[in-house]
């Protein structure tokens, strides 16, 4: 078969997708998450000796020193409780230079990141190294850790590494005491970008805009997606068929949320529950209240209560959330094959 041949049976089976009515959207996108856990009794070791101005390492059963000092000795695979205090001076075994510093990173002009292996440590430790340029630093270099005034027990309590094997001894800890410092670390993750929708995602924002719901289907007949989505996963055809579908629907599955966490914005219990919209094929997550959570139960008839108008936007939160509608329950038969 000929390449011209190839060609030609893949253009047969290639939908065509006309251009939108409306220009998508698109808009920054931000999302951020602080990853708060406990660092345990080898890693808080460490964090502890941060605090005090000191680098602990963890040495294992055939005598190396880790830093920082690792949970399990990696050939005896037994638990690491040997520690030792390391020197805050050693030697750059590898770097490369950071000409264009990003936010967030521990220096704002440029500056080097190096593996270094402190005196007495058989491992090296990843930090910043600062220096004029890269023609000051080369592998070999010797170096020592400049600390923090006030230090929290994490490893940016050393501030940089500068060039010099005198040592800098760290100043008394001038932080505000915290049970948490050594025990528990935050460490904030986030990432912005520019979300630029698909013809299918354009068209439902721009309905919840007005108070619509709108779903996706490849055709007549085919299933209906909410939120729609750009191809049906059962056959990969474009679901470009747009379908306005009502704000009432059944609750499918749900769940109790009885724990609080960060960022909590209602009290516990409530219910989050997946609802069946009428008119479509898959149910979405959303929230159960005026109701006691207790009373939430599968096949339950809801309905939307939206936000005031004047507070919509492209957003699903225009749904305050669903409330029973009062309505009989729906039949099992009609749901099930939609859990």
């Amino acid at each position: 078969m000929s390449v011209s041949q190839i060609s030609a049976g893949f253009a047969a089976v290639v939908a065509p997708i006309e251009n939108p009515d409306d220009p998508v959207l698109s808009a920054p996108l931000h999302n951020a998450f602080d990853y708060t856990r406990s660092l345990g009794p080898v890693l808080g070791r460490f964090a502890l000796g941060l605090l005090d101005g000191k680098v602990i390492g963890g040495r294992s059963a055939d005598g190396t020193v880790y830093v920082p000092p690792v949970e399990f000795d990696p050939v005896t695979r037994s638990q690491i409780d040997d520690f030792v205090e390391v020197s805050s001076v050693g030697t750059v075994t590898s770097w490369t230079w950071m000409a264009q510093p990003l936010e967030g990173q521990p220096l704002s002009t440029p500056f080097a990141w190096a593996l270094i292996k402190l005196d007495g440590a058989d491992t090296a430790l990843l930090h910043a190294v600062a220096a004029d340029g890269p023609g000051e630093l080369s592998t070999g270099a010797r170096v020592h850790a400049v600390w923090k005034s006030e230090r929290t027990g994490r490893i940016d309590d050393i501030d940089h590494f500068a060039l010099g094997d005198t040592p800098e001894p760290a100043s008394p800890n001038s932080a505000e005491p915290s049970d948490k410092h050594g025990v528990m670390i935050t460490t904030p993750i986030e990432l912005t970008i520019d979300h630029t929708a698909s013809i299918e995602e354009t068209w439902y924002l721009q309905g919840l805009k007005e108070g619509k719901l709108y779903g996706g289907r490849t055709g007549p007949g085919a299933p209906v997606y909410f939120p729609p989505r750009g191809a049906d996963p059962t056959n990969g055809h474009p679901t470009g068929e747009k379908v306005e579908l009502s704000d009432k629907g059944v609750v499918t599955t749900f769940c109790i949320v009885n724990v609080p966490f960060l960022g909590q914005q209602i009290k516990p219990p409530y219910v989050a529950a997946y609802v069946l919209l009428d008119g479509s094929d898959i149910p979405f997550l959303h929230l159960i209240l005026d109701t006691e959570a207790a009373d939430v139960h599968m096949g339950m008839r809801v309905e939307a209560v939206w936000r005031p108008r004047e507070e919509w936007d492209h957003t699903l939160r225009n749904i305050s959330h669903f409330r029973p509608s009062g309505e009989p329950d729906a039949d099992y038969d009609s749901y099930k094959d939609h859990l």
